[in-house]
């Protein structure tokens, strides 16, 4: 099959490299307002230059991959279902939640497949632990926790425009949550802090932050974020039930160091980066899109998937703000 690229930064750049090497992908076609990235991309792959969304489009591509910036997700989205072509879209579906909706009534009905972003869904371990939930054998569940430590804090540029650490990062945590555990959040009451990087506190953000979820059946999920966290990238989750209990991330490689006598796990070098620790989810996840375009599967992560997790962030933020429980209705709009 043909896909199409729009946005060759980082991620745009890996999931080419990605893309490239499916067996099922024949060609690329890429798109870049950046002519230079563009460029480099096409002589890297091989692949054909588009000097706009919607020459891309109009090139016989089976699927598009957006990975442009966020700005432009809910306008690229709508263009390739217009056009009748599949979507994959790097998380979020838009800047706010009111985009969010826009988008998800427009595409709601249509024939059209759309794909948002979130990897950890593709992940053997995340997918393990949720095969374990599924098939009763932690009986049931009481308590999660979810980790997800960066070793740096990202950009100034870039913390101005995330929209908060629960809307750039803890949402990964969200929605692993609901898909593992296959729970809706019903209330959450968040904290935040400050003791690292200037350009945080000034954008009027969290650098470390944790929130204590209650599902829809009384099970307390706990979530732990940071962007300081010098061993490593670090993203774990622990599911423990009435029969037994499960750890996703507790390998050799994990960024923790033992202080117990004689103990020498974990012996493996850390994780240093997300597309480190991902790189193989990364695949799994452009290898479904790909079954997707083909209409062997359907989206394994709706546009209402990525709302669904945008909604708890939302109130993780109101409720950092104003110092109380938030119930997800709160915030949800239709």
């Amino acid at each position: 099959m043909r896909i199409g690229i729009l946005g060759l930064g980082r991620i745009g750049a890996f999931h080419a490299e990605t893309l490239a090497g499916l067996d099922a992908v024949e060609s690329l076609v890429v798109s870049d307002p950046f002519a230079d990235a563009a460029k480099a991309a096409a002589e890297r792959f091989g692949a054909e230059v588009a000097d706009s969304p919607e020459a891309l489009l109009a090139a016989g591509v089976d699927g598009v991959v957006v990975a442009a910036a966020t700005d432009a997700h809910p306008a690229l989205i709508l263009a390739g279902v217009g056009a009748g072509v599949p979507v994959f879209c790097e998380k979020p579906v838009a800047r706010t939640m009111a985009e969010g909706v826009e988008v998800l009534r427009t595409v709601r009905g249509r024939d059209v497949p759309v794909q948002i972003g979130y990897n950890r869904r593709f992940d053997a371990g995340f997918a393990a632990a949720r095969a374990a939930v599924r098939a009763g054998e932690l009986g049931p569940l009481h308590t999660v926790r979810c980790t997800t430590l960066d070793p740096a804090p990202p950009p100034a540029a870039y913390v101005a425009a995330s929209g908060g650490i629960f809307r750039d990062c803890s949402v990964h945590d969200f929605d692993v949550i609901r898909w593992v555990t296959g729970r809706e959040v019903a209330e959450v009451y968040a904290v935040g802090g400050n003791k690292g990087a200037d350009h945080i506190r000034e954008a009027g953000d969290a650098d470390t932050a944790g929130a204590v979820l209650t599902l829809d059946d009384g099970t307390i999920a706990v979530v732990s974020n940071s962007r300081h966290n010098a061993r490593g990238y670090d993203v774990r989750m622990e599911l423990h039930g009435f029969a037994d209990s499960v750890a996703v991330g507790l390998e050799d490689r994990l960024p923790l160091r033992s202080v117990e006598p004689g103990v020498t796990f974990p012996a493996g070098t850390p994780h240093d980066f997300f597309m480190d620790r991902f790189a193989a989810a990364y695949r799994a996840e452009l290898t479904a899109f790909t079954e997707v375009v083909a209409g062997a599967r359907p989206s394994p992560c709706t546009v209402e998937d990525a709302l669904e997790a945008g909604w708890i962030a939302e109130a993780c933020t109101l409720s950092l703000a104003e110092h109380r429980p938030v119930r997800i209705d709160e915030v949800r709009a239709d």
